[in-house]
């Protein structure tokens, strides 16, 4: 039977349409702006960064006196304490060559739950981790059973199923007499000088690395400047990144090669500034180097261990907001990993045995980062089509419920993940707010997950100010939906002292949503600072047809520190009024100040409900 070609029109439209959905609803969640190579980056979410060379022989201290520099770097030791390049060189005599194990390391990351490495194959140093033809100044010449970590380590992660990058220090290279190195401020190099170090090392050296160890999953490189602000240039740079891209077409290219995102969007993933955590939701691929204690290389002085919870909630806080989490090792000379990072990825790796479905291809949801004060969202679709939400619990609440608010559908099932019978928790939902009765004790001693799961993807109410674990409401100008009058906000100051506020000068107004789910009488307190003498300027709080209204009063001032001059000013806490809600609903609060005389400084409006004491 012959279609007729209106009726094939239809067909062909009906197809196109019916792929773009598919195509359109896996693309809102493997991220937007994925490329098929990033694919696997975007699953893994966990990885480690392993900072190992001639600078761990040193471990920080050079013939006694520590790393010129208060970041403590110890990689940095042969820059920052300007060492002879012979006597450097002499470091590798500390490395006990017989103990050197690169399937440790690899060993470790799998138990810690990470799915790729990077490992530093040439740092600033400009020395090769491989048997590098380019430059004698490689580990095979200078080890007397010629080593090659890189091609150690790239046997260990095909053995053991982990993804494996490469660092390769591109910009800087204090070997090299034409490389970059700081001090070419004072005793520059020519434009050509420095495309000789290009085009006889960096060029014939990942091109080394890009054909002699199998495939290179991550090339990870490392300026931190825009070319724009360097010797280097924009050609040099993608000639780079075409000689990756002819090589290894799947490998994977981060911004810190000199490009952004934004200019090249052959880019494959952004790479934030060392231990930045994510601070909002990105819909590429993005990623936090982030260090267990403080130095990248080992560093015998370096006491500044982060706990398990703090990193366990650093990767699941990037995994909200799309991001990735590479945890670095810096193993000592012997190859060893220090006690306090080894037992630390260890419990992140159980953690993860039982709670790693809430990270590994999980990402974003679309309700803020900071909407609970419990924890963290995050969320991915199954196999089966099933559309999870996975519930962070940082800090398990006393009462034992659990408040989300803006979500408008009912879950179809809520459980705790780490429960195998998948056992369901009371809840109620009512518009947009739902309550979870959780188990009468918590579940993880670091953070316990609760699972809700939909039949599709949950929308959402935006702007909503969400009910926090006390109970109560809290309004201030960084969480309002309109603001407007004048007014400047400020951060805190003083270490704190002086909260984040915001200063009115005239007239000012701000305006929020909230959910009240549990009618009653609920009680309204500000908090500001005021510093005329006598009271002025009014305060007024309208909430549907009910108006609060409120003299400004002095608050006068405090003392932040004893004996150090430290007098700052006074914020006040006090109730203004009380509300009555008769019933659920969505509400808008909205709040006008006019200042006379002296500025006003608004720092929070909070709303709870009232308690019958017995």
């Amino acid at each position: 039977m012959k279609l007729s070609n209106i009726n094939k029109k239809r067909i062909y439209l009906f197809l196109y349409l019916f792929l773009f959905l598919i195509v359109a609803s896996s693309a809102l969640y493997a991220q937007k702006h994925t490329n098929e190579r990033a694919e696997w980056f975007i699953d893994a979410r966990f990885g480690m960064f392993i900072h190992w060379g001639i600078y761990s022989g040193a471990e920080g201290i050079w013939k006694g006196e520590q790393i010129r520099h208060n970041n403590e770097y110890a990689e940095w030791i042969y820059y920052r304490n300007n060492i002879d390049k012979k006597e450097y060189l002499n470091l590798l005599e500390r490395i006990n060559w017989d103990e050197v194990d690169p399937e440790e390391w690899v060993v470790l990351a799998k138990k810690a739950g990470m799915k790729y490495i990077t490992l530093t194959a040439k740092h600033h140093d400009g020395f090769a981790l491989w048997d590098s033809k380019v430059s004698n100044y490689n580990i095979t010449n200078h080890t007397t059973d010629k080593r090659d970590i890189v091609k150690e380590l790239a046997k260990a992660c095909r053995k053991h199923g982990i993804k494996l990058g490469l660092y390769y220090s591109h910009w800087v290279d204090w070997e090299h007499p034409y490389g970059w190195d700081h001090s070419r401020e004072i005793y520059p190099i020519s434009a050509k000088e420095y495309d000789q170090y290009w085009q006889e090392k960096v060029i014939p050296q990942m091109q080394e690395l890009l054909t002699n160890y199998g495939d290179i999953d991550l090339m990870w490189f490392d300026m931190w400047l825009h070319h724009s602000e360097s010797i280097i240039t924009k050609k040099q740079l993608i000639q780079l990144k075409e000689l990756i891209r002819e090589l290894q077409p799947n490998c994977l290219v981060n911004s810190r090669l000199g490009l952004s995102i934004e200019e090249d969007s052959d880019v494959d993933f952004r790479t934030l500034a060392d231990n930045q955590l994510g601070d909002k939701k990105l819909n590429y691929p993005w990623q936090s180097p982030a260090t267990v204690a403080h130095s990248w290389g080992y560093h015998r002085n370096d006491t500044d261990w982060k706990s398990t919870t703090f990193l366990l909630k650093s990767l699941i806080s990037n995994v909200s907001l799309n991001g990735n989490y590479m945890l670095n090792i810096g193993p000592r000379a012997n190859g060893n990993v220090p006690h306090e990072i080894s037992q630390r990825l260890k419990d992140m790796g159980k953690w993860l045995s039982i709670n790693g479905a809430s990270i590994y291809g999980s990402g974003a949801f679309d309700l803020p980062k900071d909407q609970h004060d419990w924890g963290n969202i995050t969320y991915k679709v199954t196999d089966e089509g099933v559309h999870q939400l996975f519930l962070h619990i940082y800090n398990w609440p006393l009462s034992n419920t659990l408040p989300i608010t803006g979500i408008n559908c009912k879950p179809q099932k809520v459980y705790m993940l780490n429960d195998k019978q998948k056992r369901v928790l009371p809840y109620k939902h009512n518009k947009v707010f739902t309550k979870i009765n959780l188990p009468g004790y918590q579940f993880n001693n670091y953070v316990s997950v609760v699972v809700m799961e939909f039949d599709s993807k949950p929308e959402i109410t935006e702007k909503l100010i969400a009910k926090n674990s006390d109970g109560g409401y809290s309004f201030t100008s960084h969480n309002t939906a309109l603001k407007k009058g004048s007014f400047i906000d400020k951060e805190a100051q003083k270490y704190g002292t002086i909260p984040a506020h915001t200063k009115i000068k005239d007239r000012y107004k701000s305006q929020w949503k909230i959910y009240i789910d549990d009618p009653g009488e609920y009680a309204l307190d500000i908090s500001y600072s005021y510093q005329a003498k006598n009271p002025g300027g009014k305060i007024k709080v309208k909430l549907d047809n009910k108006t609060i209204k409120e003299y400004i009063s002095p608050t006068g001032l405090t003392v932040g520190e004893p004996n150090e001059n430290w007098h700052i000013d006074r914020f006040n806490a006090s109730q203004i009024g009380t509300i009555n809600f008769t019933k659920p609903g969505i509400y808008k609060i909205s709040l006008q100040i006019n200042a006379k005389e002296e500025p006003v400084k608004f720092q929070w409006l909070w709303l709870e409900k009232r308690k019958t004491r017995l």
